[in-house]
């Protein structure tokens, strides 16, 4: 998933992350500015000028998608919404925001500062390639290129193709306009899903002229936002559909509490083969201590289950993510897939009335859609 990566740091309270990916195409945009761009436009540069330049010219552009992402999220925040991460991956970036904008206007201004930063960044190394002295030009080299790269970068996320930046632009246009935001993202992502299948068979065709690798970024491309664009509109409907639903609806009540001291083995042969529960609330004295899942288990080594004890392997309760009642089903959606955690516990006053496990949340959400609710 794209929150997993390595942390790079943070700014403006925002977690910054590589994806694993993001190395593929460092590798690839590195290899093609020093084995074909450079070599070509500054053929008297040696080998090792080339890499350095190479090198140089991939971490700015890269750190210039970051500062493109970061503006989007600047402007989030300022809007309210709550930003959690931003990670760079194979494609670009994105960023995690914990919930849509309330309003058209905010939409507008956060989708327009990305691209609007992208221009201002091509326009500032442009400046910097025009006014630099002659002898300089390893930087005048670096600068042009990153300069057009830029305002190419403004260009293509402007195509108003949901969910990149110009799509929701007109996503923001047409729920300006509607009110309607459900109705102005399904338009959106259609058009999106549209241009994306475009830019697949436009694939197609540079693979039969022989421009291999140029179909395949094409291809690539292409299916990543068709896939964006459906999955964007998917996940707004589902939210829209667990509204006015809450916790006490779907939280299962068949809860039973273990003991910290009981052993893994004894747990698996007389709670989870004899069941199909997968975790369970560890209390003492009527205190929650943690909670102990089927995953905690798989982690232990087989031999060591006679041994080790509940309270070894649970989850800590100052760790756990717990919801009351009467809450939201979409922000208990919410909490498991940014958590990324199977189950949250239902409480009230410190007491535990039920759980919520991912499956029941699913099969709630499944049941409606075949309905048509």
């Amino acid at each position: 998933m794209l929150r997993e990566g390595i942390p790079i740091g943070r700014a403006f309270g925002i977690s910054l992350r590589l994806h694993y990916s993001w190395f593929i195409i460092f590798v690839l945009v590195t290899w093609t500015l020093v084995a074909d761009y450079f070599p070509t436009t500054y053929p008297h540069w040696s080998l090792t000028t080339s890499i350095l330049a190479g090198v140089t010219t991939s971490l700015l552009f890269f750190g210039s998608v970051l500062v493109h992402e970061l503006m989007h999220s600047v402007v989030a925040q300022k809007e309210g919404i709550p930003v959690r991460s931003i990670t760079l991956f194979v494609l670009g970036g994105v960023s995690q925001m914990s919930e849509e904008p309330k309003r058209a206007q905010d939409e507008f201004r956060m989708a327009f500062a990305g691209p609007l930063t992208s221009l201002a960044l091509g326009g500032i190394f442009l400046v910097i390639w025009r006014w630099v002295a002659g002898p300089i030009e390893f930087l005048k080299a670096i600068s042009y290129w990153l300069g057009w790269i830029n305002i190419a970068l403004a260009g293509f996320n402007l195509v108003p193709g949901f969910p990149l930046d110009g799509g929701r632009v007109l996503r923001s246009l047409l729920w300006w306009r509607s009110g309607d935001l459900l109705k102005s993202t399904r338009i959106a992502a259609k058009i999106g899903r549209g241009i994306g299948y475009l830019i697949i068979f436009g694939g197609i065709a540079l693979f039969f002229t022989g421009n291999l690798l140029g179909g395949l970024w094409f291809i690539i491309i292409g299916w990543f936002l068709e896939n964006a664009a459906s999955g964007s509109y998917r996940q707004l409907a589902i939210q829209n559909m667990l509204q006015g639903h809450t916790a006490r609806e779907v939280m299962t009540l068949d809860c039973p509490a273990v003991t910290p001291e009981l052993n893994i083995e004894r747990l698996l042969n007389e709670q989870i083969l004899n069941s199909t529960r997968r975790c369970f609330p560890v209390v003492q004295k009527d205190k929650v201590l943690g909670l102990v899942t089927l995953y905690d288990i798989k982690a232990v080594p087989r031999d060591q289950w006679p041994h080790k004890t509940v309270i070894d392997v649970m989850t800590p309760y100052s760790k756990l993510k717990s919801v009351k009642p009467d809450d939201d089903l979409s922000s208990v959606l919410r909490i498991l897939t940014e958590e990324n955690i199977n189950q949250v516990l239902v409480m009230k006053d410190d007491n535990i009335l039920g759980m919520i496990a991912r499956n029941n949340l699913l099969s709630f959400i499944n049941v409606r859609g075949e309905l048509g609710m």
